[in-house]
C-alpha cells in the first residue's frame, strides 16, 4: 500500500516524512540539529535512508522548497542575516576608523610642527629680550607750569 503512485512507501512513512520535513522547515527539530538535509530528513522521520529514498514525491517536493527557499532554516536566515548586518556595521566603524586615524595623523604633524616653532620662537624671544633691553632712566620730578 502506498501514499502516492510514484511513493513505494506506506503511507505511515509517508506521512512521518512529511511531518519531519514541515518540523525541519519551519525550523522546529525535534531529533536533528535543523540543518536542511536530507539526512536529517530521515533522521528526523526515524526511517532509513533507503525508505526515504523510495519517497519520490515527498523528495521532490523537498528539492522543490529548497530551489525556491533556499537551504537556510528560519533560524539560520535570522542568524545570516543578523551576520550580514553586523558585517555592514563593522565595514563603516572600520571606514570610520581609518578616517579618524588620518585625522589623527594630521593634528599629530600639527602639534608636532606647533611645538617646532613654538620652540623657535621662544628661543628668539629669549635672544631678543637679553639682547636688546636697555634700562628706562627715571625722569625727575615734573615741573608745572
Amino acid at each position: 500500500m502506498t501514499s502516492d503512485p510514484q511513493d513505494q512507501v506506506s503511507p505511515k512513512t509517508a506521512a512521518a516524512l512529511r511531518v519531519a520535513m514541515t518540523r525541519l522547515l519551519e525550523g522546529r527539530p525535534l531529533r536533528t540539529d535543523g540543518r536542511l538535509t536530507k539526512e536529517n530528513l530521515y533522521k528526523e522521520a526515524q526511517v532509513s535512508r533507503a525508505t526515504m529514498n523510495r519517497a519520490h514525491a515527498i523528495l521532490t517536493e523537498w528539492d522543490a522548497h529548497l530551489a525556491a527557499h533556499g537551504k537556510a532554516t528560519p533560524g539560520e536566515a535570522k542568524r545570516d542575516a543578523a551576520i550580514a548586518d553586523l558585517r555592514k556595521r563593522l565595514t563603516t566603524k572600520t571606514q570610520e576608523c581609518t578616517l579618524l586615524e588620518k585625522k589623527l595623523k594630521a593634528a599629530q604633524t600639527a602639534i608636532a610642527a606647533l611645538y617646532h616653532d613654538n620652540q623657535a620662537l621662544r628661543q628668539q624671544l629669549h635672544k631678543d629680550v637679553s639682547s636688546t633691553v636697555t634700562p628706562i632712566r627715571p625722569r625727575g620730578p615734573r615741573q608745572h607750569d
